[in-house]
């Protein structure tokens, strides 16, 4: 998609190639990864219960197994909902991403492939979500539902790999934003020769 078609469909393109003024892509992702990485971690802290009660204990912090868990769900949840609009605004922005050619990244991959590679991430960390989810969702209402640990291990496991999974995925979005300058308002400005602190005031 390019920017005389967006024109054409009534849209006008600010600095950031974006027709408004914030990329929603970035702030989506990172409410996806923060409610991810909270719903894993009380998970975790659930599992680990009977060894954290003595200091809860100590803290006079009146917790319960439970209540681990369902932080845990609850977020894992959200996460899986939030995560089909963070897909969808960024494959909507990176169809309006005009990136130099003549550039690498840190990690050595120019920015074709390394958006392929962020976009393709971004479906598959979206369809793991969702798997985690119903995952989740069938041992706490079906598998362990009255058991005192709601998750079993490989959860955690897959959890914990996940996570590192979206530490790469963040790291190609990174590199779409710092080294390449893909909606990033100020890089856009100084690639057209313009002063940003003129400009922006």
């Amino acid at each position: 998609m390019n920017s005389q078609l967006m024109q054409e469909w009534g849209f006008k393109l600010g600095a950031n190639g974006l027709p408004y003024q914030l990329p929603i892509h970035p702030n989506l992702v990172h409410l996806t990864l923060g409610l991810f990485i909270i719903a894993i971690t009380f998970d975790i802290a659930g599992a680990f219960f009977p060894l954290e009660k003595p200091i809860f204990r100590f803290l006079a912090l009146p917790a319960v197994r439970e209540g681990f868990f369902d932080v845990g769900w609850y977020n894992l949840l959200a996460s899986a909902i939030v995560t089909f609009f963070t897909v969808a605004a960024g494959f909507f922005e990176i169809m309006l991403a005009n990136p130099p050619a003549d550039i690498k990244s840190a990690w050595g991959l120019g920015a074709g492939l390394t958006m392929i590679l962020h976009g393709l991430g971004g479906v598959f960390l979206l369809a793991a979500i969702v798997a985690m989810t119903v995952w989740r969702g069938f041992l706490r209402y079906q598998w362990h539902q009255g058991a005192a640990r709601q998750v079993n291990w490989i959860y955690l496991v897959v959890g914990i790999a996940i996570m590192g999974i979206m530490y790469v995925q963040g790291t190609l979005g990174a590199h779409l934003g710092d080294d390449f300058g893909v909606h990033n308002t100020a890089a856009h400005l100084l690639r057209n020769g313009q002063n940003p602190n003129v400009l922006l005031k």
